[in-house]
């Protein structure tokens, strides 16, 4: 019989990292309550990997100091010391000198929005716009081909609406990116029904 894994119910961020589950799962820390998160679907997976070799090989052919990280940690600026949110992927383009557990000044965010976890990847959005580095969010949907964009204006507000994105070209200004939005589903189902 497996022992049941005890949860704390309130952390800090500071408990939350030296918090050692035992249960293999990801966490996120939300107000200070441990969250378990769901493996990710076959879709929800594909879509990850094509984002982080297509931003990667951006990257690298343009020399960029910029990095894409897989599933982050990031500590929102509100209410900082009890948030450690988990994002799909994350950019970043300032160097560390030490091994970090949440990235420093992310510069773009991507959540990749399941039916099944729509409030809460929405919630996390929100607390993305409050890290002062984040100059674009993207949540893409796996229900169907489409995403959409929160870009910072210039004036450092937020829209209230974000840019839905529903075929083309998808453009990212934060990494001057630029790719067919279809080239996000390659080896997805989507891409094999919209063929």
């Amino acid at each position: 019989m497996v022992a049941a894994l005890k949860i704390p119910v309130r952390m800090s961020v500071d408990e939350f990292l030296a918090w050692t589950p035992s249960d293999h799962q990801f966490w996120q820390l939300v107000d200070g309550e441990p969250q378990a998160m769901a493996p990710p679907n076959r879709t929800h997976g594909a879509i990850q990997g094509e984002l982080i070799s297509l931003i990667r090989n951006h990257l690298m052919e343009r020399g960029s100091p910029c990095s894409v990280i897989d599933t982050p940690g990031i500590i929102p600026r509100v209410q900082s010391d009890s948030n450690i949110r988990i994002p799909d992927l994350a950019v970043t383009c300032s160097g560390y000198q030490a091994e970090e557990t949440a990235i420093s000044d992310p510069v773009l965010v991507v959540e990749i929005l399941s039916p099944s976890n729509q409030a809460e990847t929405w919630r996390n959005v929100w607390a993305y716009t409050t890290i002062p580095s984040v100059q674009e969010i993207l949540i893409v949907r796996t229900a169907a081909i489409g995403a959409e964009l929160l870009r910072r204006n210039p004036d450092g507000t937020w829209p209230e609406r974000p840019l839905a994105i529903e075929q083309g070209e998808l453009t990212l200004d934060s990494i001057d990116f630029r790719a067919p939005l279809t080239a996000l589903y390659r080896t997805t189902r989507l891409a094999r029904a919209s063929a």
